[in-house]
């Protein structure tokens, strides 16, 4: 017979097993969601139309627990190379906002460091495959391999290197002009937020008022589409430091990025945070 001290590290025991088996799963699950996806460029993908044949690793075309590219913040452990997003892009603008300038975005149109890492393939500048820590042993290079990357093979929509092309029936290849693509770089509210978000409320009613929460000792901010409290499928807004213009202060103001729409490891349609039936990610933010 097993003694009371024996019993109770049996049962711990029996606990830790059946929270490895529920994490285990978690993770599968996570990891099922990616794999169905276009993001899923490995030998293993099934449903997108670019696919290297170069490893069946799915995480290392974006993600490397090593050796990551922290120039920029805000980017998790990314395992590609960035551009500085100044002057590189060409930010949407007309006749009611101007991302270009300090009331909506910033000087010379810098995007946040989320949409750099998106456009770090979307952009078509750079291989797929330019990977700064590459799969197996001895795989790191400073410049990921540069344009080039690391020179896998490819098939669907991409040039012989991995860059993205845009074929008649995608618009993944965003390129480095986005005058025609949802603005982003920009202050969420409609720009010249100044201290009226912390009480709930935007200078352009045409917007729904943010929420606010702390995290990690830190403001973060998204818009509520239904669960209470920050959930993967609220939009969510960007923390950026903004220049001063007519009606606030410099400082950290909510930023409109690709992240705040995308959720890039979801199975959704389009990678959106919610379906948009009935336009419902455009009227989680446009109050029209």
């Amino acid at each position: 017979m097993k003694t009371g001290k024996e019993m109770s590290r049996l049962a711990k025991g029996l606990v830790a097993v059946a929270l490895g088996s529920g994490l285990a799963g978690v993770t599968s699950s996570a990891f099922a969601g990616i794999s169905s996806t276009r993001h899923n460029l490995s030998t293993g993908g099934t449903a997108t139309t670019h696919t290297s044949t170069g490893t069946a690793e799915i995480c290392v075309f974006c993600h490397t627990p090593h050796a990551a590219d922290i120039s920029t913040a805000g980017v998790p452990l990314w395992n590609k190379r960035l551009n500085t997003g100044v002057g590189t892009f060409t930010v949407y603008s007309s006749s009611t906002m101007n991302a270009v300038g300090a009331t909506d975005g910033q000087a010379g149109g810098q995007i946040g460091s989320v949409s750099l890492a998106c456009l770090s393939c979307h952009d078509g500048t750079q291989a797929m495959d330019n990977m700064l820590n590459a799969p197996g042993y001895g795989g790191y290079a400073s410049d990921g391999g540069g344009t080039g990357g690391v020179t896998y093979n490819w098939v669907g929509n991409a040039d012989a290197s991995g860059r993205m092309t845009n074929a008649a029936t995608t618009l993944s290849m965003l390129g480095k002009d986005l005058n025609n693509d949802h603005p982003i770089g920009i202050q969420y509210c409609g720009g010249g937020v100044g201290n009226q978000i912390p009480a709930g409320t935007c200078n352009d009613a045409d917007f729904t008022a943010p929420t606010s929460g702390n995290i990690g000792g830190q403001t973060v901010w998204w818009v509520d589409t239904g669960t209470a409290g920050r959930q993967k499928t609220d939009m969510i807004l960007f923390n950026r430091g903004f220049p001063a213009n007519g009606t606030q202060a410099a400082g950290n103001y909510p930023s409109v990025e690709c992240a705040s729409c995308h959720d890039p490891h979801t199975s959704n349609a389009q990678f959106l945070r919610i379906a948009n039936t009935g336009s419902a990610v455009c009227l989680a933010c446009h109050t029209k």
